[in-house]
Formats: structure tokens, sequence, C-alpha cells
């Protein structure tokens, strides 16, 4: 991506977000005037556009995946404390998302501090407009992907869970697992000196390439059914969120990102073509048979 590819996407993320705050405003609870929804959306971006100039000074993407999962926990811990006629829906939905921020973002600020640095950043981390595109789709990340959750916590509308609600429960604890499981068999496999350079083919990672996105894409999609009930009108639009996640993760930063490095990695390795070829790419399936 050049420079004016790059600013075409922060002005085209700005827009997608006043888009999505208009929608997820509507039924909002009203705060000092205000709409409760609407209050809480930008603080993904001023979180990621304040974090980015110390990045930038210094060159680093260290704080990138913290500052996103800290800026999901805030907007959440905002909204819970400014609705005023809290239920049981709200205190799930606030309770999941939290829970799947400081997991997984602690794990990600873990692993980078122990690996050095993420290695898809390595380049564009050097060029202002490139990079600042980067953080600014961070806060279009959290608006978009918690956009769902935080729109049913500001309604105005309240019901009983349902079955719907429990169906997006149990989404979202499988998802959850598969994920948590995801990421530790992976960071456990790569702390076997005999691994270093390899690629892990076993437990979920048998059943998937990439399962920790099947974890994520499932429990946000948990989340999305979790809020549908209550939400109305444009606020339906916030239910894009599972699509969201699932288009970024397979098509703009993390499948094809991967796979290309793999492919440049093992691309040559017969055991590495082998467990792709008999492999899910990421829906758990349970393995071909040769």
């Amino acid at each position: 991506m050049n420079t004016k590819t790059a600013s075409i996407s922060i002005i085209i993320s700005l827009i997608l977000s006043a888009l999505l705050i208009n929608a997820g405003s509507q039924n909002s609870i009203m705060v000092n005037g205000l709409p409760l929804f609407a209050i809480c959306a930008p603080i993904g971006f001023l979180l990621h556009w304040t974090f980015f100039i110390p990045s930038f000074a210094l060159k680093t993407d260290h704080y990138f995946d913290l500052i996103g999962s800290t800026s999901y926990v805030l907007t959440i811990l905002t909204v819970l404390m400014l609705n005023p006629s809290l239920d049981t829906r709200d205190i799930i939905i606030g309770s999941m998302i939290i829970i799947w921020a400081v997991r997984l973002g602690s794990f990600l600020f873990t692993r980078i501090k122990q690996d050095g640095k993420d290695v898809r950043l390595d380049e564009i981390k050097t060029k202002f407009i490139r990079f600042l595109n980067l953080w600014t789709l961070g806060g279009l990340w959290v608006l978009v992907t918690i956009g769902a959750g935080l729109a049913a916590i500001a309604s105005n509308i309240s019901l009983e869970l349902g079955l719907l609600g429990y169906i997006g429960i149990g989404l979202w604890v499988f998802g959850f697992i598969v994920e948590v499981m995801a990421d530790a068999q992976k960071r456990q496999f790569k702390k076997d000196p005999s691994n270093k350079n390899g690629f892990i083919t076993t437990g979920v990672w048998s059943w998937s390439q990439h399962p920790n996105y099947f974890g994520e894409i499932t429990l946000w999609t948990g989340i999305a059914l979790i809020a549908f009930p209550v939400l109305s009108g444009w606020q339906l639009a916030t239910l894009v969120s599972p699509l969201f996640v699932y288009l970024l993760l397979t098509k703009v930063s993390g499948i094809n990102l991967l796979d290309a490095i793999a492919e440049e990695r093992w691309g040559a390795d017969k055991s590495y073509k082998e467990y792709t070829e008999r492999t899910s790419k990421l829906f758990m399936l349970p393995p071909k048979k040769s």
C-alpha cells in the first residue's frame, strides 16, 4: 500500500465510522442530550491516535495490540457506567468483551515483547501515513467489531435473553475456548527449541490452519446474536461486526499475510504442503485422510 492509497483508506475509515456512529445511535439511551452510543464510540480512535505519535517516533509496534484491547475495555466500562438502567444482557455482553479483550491483549503484548516485533509491520512502521492508516484502522476495527455489543448495551430497549441469547452465549464460550487453546498450544510449541523454524500441526491446529481466527470470528458472532433482539432500525447495521471480523482476518491483516509468510518459509517443504492439503484453512473440521 502506497501513501496515496493509505490516505484514501484513512478518509474512508472516518466516513464509515461516522455512518456507523449515526446508525448505532438510533434508539440509544440519551445522556446529557447525546446518544450514549455516540459518546462511547470514538474512544477507540482517540486512544489509537494518541499512542500513534510516540509509536511512530520510536518506530515501534509494541503497543498496537495493547492499545487495541485497552480501547475495548475503556469503551465498555464507559457505556456500563453511563447506562442508568443496566440489565442482564448488558452485563453479559460487557463482561464477555472485557474478558476477551484482557485475555487477548495481554497475550499479544507478552508475545510481541518476547518475539521483539510483528514481522507484518516491519515496513510500514517507518512510513508516517501508512503507519497512521494502521492506527486509524485499529480504531475502526474496535468500533465496527464492538458495534453490535455497544449498541445493545446503549439501547433503550430491554428484553429477556431468550433462546437466541443463550445460543449466542454458547457460541461465545466455544469460540473463546478455541482461541485460548490455539494461542496456548502455539506458544508451547514455540518454547520447544527443537521446533525452531517449524510449524505447528497438532491440537486444534490439526483441525484448522488458523484456529485462533476461527475462534475470534465465532465469539463475535455469538455477541451479535445476543445483541440482535434489542436492536432495531439503523442499529441493525452494527450487526456487520462478525462479517467485518471475518473479512479483516481472512482478506486484510490475517490469513492472507500469514499464508504468504508461511509459503515463503516452508513452501518447498513437503510436510508443510501435506499439512495444508489435509487441514481446513479456517473452519474447525476433521483432518482429511491421506
